[in-house]
């Protein structure tokens, strides 16, 4: 089909569903599956959208369908439009919106933070309904269905700053005997120093303890924080990870923190939110909830590390 101009205006939105669904699975017939309709109907629907929209959206091979470019752009769009649709929907559907608290944060955040401790906002504030969305994006909090997102990075001096989270040594508890002793300084000669896309954190460490003699081994770099935690897990070495990453596998006994070696770390977790949805009870709630499990965090990092310094100082020393 040969882009061009079109007179022609979108009159359906099951195109739309019908075109995000074959794009979602490469293929009309599984597409058809999904929303109990026939192949037939699917490819007729993303025809006559075509045709609306003046230019071809998949290319047709034997068996299976691939996207154009201009079509994997629509798609992006799309999908974004229907996810906020059916939000909004659900969301009116439900007609209680002010209990429903929308939370957007990252993956790991999500992951190893916020769902482990759902269930003690939920005995707290039975009233309120959590919605997690964990995604990378920036979501703008303004205008997407979300009331307030938690975002990783940088946050020195940051107004908003949740959590300035400092790096810790953890290993498997398979690294030692039984009942051997836990793992000192001394020890990092003897197995593998596991870390994120550069040794420069462990160099700082080994410099800021007086530990830089010896051979140390950096032969197994990951590109990714939870995946570097996941190899300490499983015995491939000892990890230096944020502590907010393994507070809970070290309260489960799968890893085991280093006494003592610890470094600051430039990153953490700060708040994102419309100054409008900012002092909505429903978000205030979560919020304070949320500061209140950070304080425990800090409160137990400050006892394990065997550090007696008090406060914010200490964590970003």
């Amino acid at each position: 089909m040969q882009a061009g101009t079109s007179n022609k205006t979108l009159r359906s939105l099951s195109g739309l569903i019908d075109f995000d669904c074959a794009a979602r699975w490469g293929s009309f017939t599984l597409a058809a599956q999904e929303l109990h309709k026939t192949p037939a109907a699917i490819s007729l629907q993303v025809k006559q959208l075509e045709e609306a929209v003046g230019f071809a959206l998949f290319v047709r091979h034997p068996r299976h369908i691939t996207l154009t470019p201009k079509g994997q752009e629509l798609a992006v769009t799309v999908a974004k439009m229907l996810r906020e649709l059916r939000t909004r929907v659900e969301a009116l559907r439900g007609g209680d919106e002010e209990n429903v608290v929308r939370v957007s944060t990252t993956h790991t955040f999500a992951i190893k933070f916020l769902a482990p401790r759902l269930g003690r906002f939920t005995l707290r504030h039975p009233e309120l309904d959590i919605r997690l969305d964990s995604c990378e994006r920036l979501v703008d909090v303004e205008h997407e269905e979300v009331d307030l997102a938690i975002r990783h990075g940088t946050i020195t001096d940051h107004p908003a700053a949740l959590y300035h989270d400092r790096l810790v040594a953890v290993y498997s508890p398979a690294l030692v005997a039984p009942a051997g002793e836990d793992l000192t300084l001394a020890d990092l000669t003897r197995f593998p120093l596991l870390f994120d896309e550069s040794t420069d954190d462990w160099i700082r460490l080994l410099r800021s303890h007086g530990v830089t003699e010896g051979r140390f081994d950096f032969s197994r770099g990951f590109t990714n924080l939870a995946v570097t935690a996941q190899a300490a897990i499983v015995g491939h070495g000892i990890a230096l990870v944020p502590y907010s990453l393994v507070c809970d596998d070290i309260d489960r006994g799968v890893l085991r923190l280093m006494r003592g070696a610890s470094v600051s770390y430039p990153g953490g977790y700060y708040w994102v939110h419309a100054p409008r949805k900012a002092v909505l009870p429903k978000v205030v709630r979560f919020r304070s909830w949320v500061e209140e499990e950070v304080a425990q965090m800090e409160r137990t990092l400050r006892t394990r590390i065997g550090d007696g310094q008090p406060g914010t100082a200490y964590l970003n020393s």
